[in-house]
């Protein structure tokens, strides 16, 4: 579907006053350009932000996404920072509860590629290590990116929805941020 299309269709949506604003999902830089440039040329509403999965092990956002953030005002909307719960350590070694997520929908197929397991393991080293839970940690980092608008927090209890809005109350401090910088540098993005 041409960019021009869609984006009048969307016009007709907004223009409607049935859409307030659009965003994107599972977008490219190319693609989220082509989209601006099409509103710049006066084709359609301006995107105002991406929904794309973003975590401690799929940082791809950073590499060209972001900066659209910063030069574009253009946010994201951070899906599966949890990397579908892989982050909070349940699935290491292979553990498997009836109600995870992994069982019910076996689809976490992008967190179970090589180097993801060591990468999951060393963040949730470090989330012990400085008295948080690792959920809260891969939750307050993808929270303190700059350029996320919302972190689209996922919760199964009651109990997981209060650990996740505990992150909320955490500080990434300089030293901490190195830390993780430091884990990424060594673990890259295992998980796109």
């Amino acid at each position: 579907m041409p960019v021009e299309e869609t984006l009048a269709a969307l016009d007709a949506l907004v223009k409607a006053g049935k859409v307030r604003h659009i965003g994107l999902s599972n977008e490219t830089a190319w693609g989220l350009s082509a989209f601006l440039a099409a509103s710049e040329k006066g084709i359609g509403p301006r995107v105002a932000s991406v929904q794309n999965a973003f975590s401690l092990v799929n940082r791809t956002y950073e590499t060209g996404l972001a900066e659209f953030h910063l030069r574009e005002d253009v946010g994201l909307l951070a899906y599966s920072p949890l990397a579908k719960g892989s982050l909070t350590g349940k699935y290491l070694d292979g553990a498997l509860t009836a109600r995870a997520r992994k069982t019910l929908f076996n689809r976490t197929q992008r967190y179970e590629k090589t180097g993801t397991e060591e990468a999951v393991r060393a963040y949730v080293a470090l989330a012990r290590e400085l008295g948080l839970t690792p959920a809260q940690l891969a939750l307050a980092f993808v929270t303190s990116r700059p350029f996320v608008t919302s972190n689209i927090i996922g919760a199964t209890t009651l109990t997981q929805l209060e650990e996740d809005l505990g992150s909320l109350d955490v500080t990434l401090t300089p030293e901490i941020e190195d830390r993780i910088d430091a884990l990424h540098q060594l673990h890259g993005t295992p998980a796109p």
